[in-house]
């Protein structure tokens, strides 16, 4: 309860976001035929449901008045018709509501989902993975019971409501006024629930987030939770975070469990009125016992019909929330643009040049990176070290423009990184992050990733140069063996040297490798950078590395300090003249 009062407290009412839905209906145009005909036939079927009541009153005024059991069995052949029909309507409705929502929910998915891939890791970042499920899997699933929804019953229960009055009306116009009267009080009782409820389905789809969030940490670091025998303190925060949807969930379920009771003594209420004056006015022959229980049987569709548009009040609630946080990734826009490549490529200048560089994260007041500045050359090996955080992956992310610079300027070729297509920039790089990615599917098919139409002499090259053969040759079924979801049956030097090898397959002109040897032994290691040397002559290396001994024989050797460039030059000049890089070899050879 506390979570509650906390909650709502804190969130304001904002029932705008009926707002958001209309942005995404844009998709229900694919889907014209459906959404019309779904409608329609439901419309049919409310009729056929409003004529069985004046059926009905025919049935006692005449067939049961005057004994007549061929009459009653006739309208009763009538009424067992009229529902035969609005069945038949209904399963026609119902299928076009299932294509049309089913096939909103996919292109929304499809869209946002290519929306996703178009952000820079900026916005990646803001949004964080688990919020970002969530939103394509529970977020869109809200939505497509909503167009659901929509098509079977948005016409449906305001027609039942609309026209049971209207009947009523026509069968007698004082009794009607009850229904007059109803109907206001009912929709006051709906509005205020609706009022109460709006904020807290917002903030639970908030905690379905952090919920997400535990759930992915904990299958992904599985085994760290059991070397620190962390499962019990783990559960136990678990269930913190799902208790907290719970609490909203029932303190959501304890405003709504009012509208059920209050709508149906309200309409309760109503039938006993029809009944009272109902009696009064057939004793002065102004109504038939047959009219009072067609107005009887009106009042109780009403009842249903509101409670019906009460539970698409909550269904359009969730949905409205939903479609907010869905809008809000489709309105998000990169940060990294791009441009129509005209300039062409300048072959006398360096390879990279990084002039005078800052960059600071998204939120951040202090800057990652200051005042870089280096040149890169073709065919040139570039070793990056320097202490933790100190800013060497942050330069790497730059080049390939995953990052846009804050101050400074990156040229390739004398071209500026922001002229070059996403594409085209990227086709220079073959790039091994500090954490192996693999995925599920064969151990060629991750090879191919890089480059789908690779020759098997490609990928062989590129395995030989890994040093990846010998591992690979010995699976079950070589280069057909399946690897688990993020290469989870192989090593993690297995991994690292399978990632070098995608890399390779592209035979990129910048090779970055991001720490991307740290889980080698050193034999391995330095084969790896011997064959590296001697096989990609042509091909510029930037090797970026926690150990001295992988970069000392790099033509250059950038040293990073707390996000400063405090030395750039060969290892014996370096070890000379920097101290942070003399202080890195020392420690390292004690």
């Amino acid at each position: 309860m506390q979570i509650w009062c906390k909650v709502y407290r804190s969130v304001p009412i904002d029932l705008r976001y009926g707002g958001f839905m209309l942005k995404l209906a844009r998709y229900l145009k694919y889907f014209k035929k459906e959404v019309t005909i779904g409608p329609f036939f439901k419309f049919l079927e409310a009729v056929f449901e409003l004529i069985v009541p004046l059926v009905m009153a025919s049935i006692i005024d005449i067939g049961i008045k005057n004994k007549d059991s061929a009459y009653v069995l006739q309208r009763g052949g009538i009424i067992l018709l009229l529902g035969f029909m609005g069945l038949i309507f209904a399963i026609i409705c119902q299928y076009s509501a299932a294509r049309a929502s089913q096939g909103f929910g996919t292109m929304v998915r499809n869209d946002l989902y290519e929306h996703i891939n178009s952000l820079s890791h900026a916005e990646l970042d803001a949004f964080g993975t688990d919020t970002l499920i969530t939103i394509l899997t529970n977020d869109i699933n809200q939505m497509q019971l909503a167009v659901a929804m929509l098509i079977r019953l948005v016409v449906r229960a305001p027609f039942l409501v609309i026209g049971a009055v209207v009947m009523s009306m026509i069968l007698d116009l004082k009794l009607s006024l009850i229904f007059l009267i109803v109907a206001p009080l009912v929709s006051v009782v709906i509005y205020l629930i609706m009022k109460l409820s709006v904020p807290y389905y917002r903030v639970r789809q908030k905690m379905l987030d952090k919920v997400s969030r535990i759930t992915r940490e904990n299958l992904s670091g599985a085994r760290v939770i059991r070397a620190f025998s962390k499962q019990e303190h783990e559960i136990k925060r678990f269930n913190e975070a799902n208790n907290e949807v719970a609490d909203i969930a029932i303190n959501v379920g304890k405003i709504s469990a009012f509208l059920n009771p209050a709508t149906f003594a309200i309409l309760n209420v109503a039938i006993l009125a029809i009944l009272w004056f109902g009696g009064i006015r057939v004793d002065i022959g102004s109504l038939t016992q047959g009219e009072v229980i067609a107005f009887v049987n009106y009042m109780t569709q009403i009842s249903i019909a509101l409670v019906v548009v009460a539970n698409l009040v909550v269904i359009f609630t969730k949905a409205s929330a939903s479609a907010g946080r869905i809008n809000k990734v489709f309105e998000t826009v990169s940060t990294v643009t791009e441009k129509v490549e005209g300039m062409p490529p300048n072959n006398d200048v360096p390879l990279v040049s990084v002039d005078k560089v800052s960059f600071a994260y998204p939120g951040s007041d202090e800057y990652t990176l200051n005042d870089i500045s280096f040149d890169i050359n073709e065919g040139e090996i570039i070793g990056i070290i320097g202490g933790t955080g100190s800013g060497k992956s942050t330069l790497i992310n730059l080049l390939p423009r995953f990052y846009d610079v804050d101050k400074g300027e990156i040229r390739i070729n004398g071209i500026a990184l922001n002229d070059y297509s996403l594409d085209k920039l990227r086709t220079f790089f073959g790039i091994v992050p500090q954490k192996a990615v693999l995925f599920s599917g064969s151990v060629i098919d991750n090879l191919r990733f890089s480059k789908k139409d690779a020759s098997l002499d490609e990928i062989e090259r590129a395995i030989d140069i890994a040093q990846a053969k010998d591992f690979v040759e010995k699976l079950p079924d070589g280069y057909d063996s399946q690897i688990n979801q993020g290469g989870r049956n192989l090593s993690g030097g297995q991994r690292q040297r399978l990632t070098i090898a995608r890399a390779l397959v592209r035979s990129p002109r910048i090779l970055i490798l991001d720490d991307s040897s740290s889980a080698l032994d050193y034999a391995t290691d330095a084969k790896l950078r011997e064959a590296i040397t001697k096989n990609l002559e042509d091909t510029t290396v930037i090797i970026v590395s926690q150990r001295a001994n992988t970069i000392k024989n790099a033509d250059q050797i950038i040293v990073l300090d707390d996000g400063r460039m405090v030395g750039l030059g060969k290892h014996e000049e370096l070890y000379q003249t920097c101290s942070i890089y003399k202080e890195i070899c020392d420690s390292q050879v004690s």
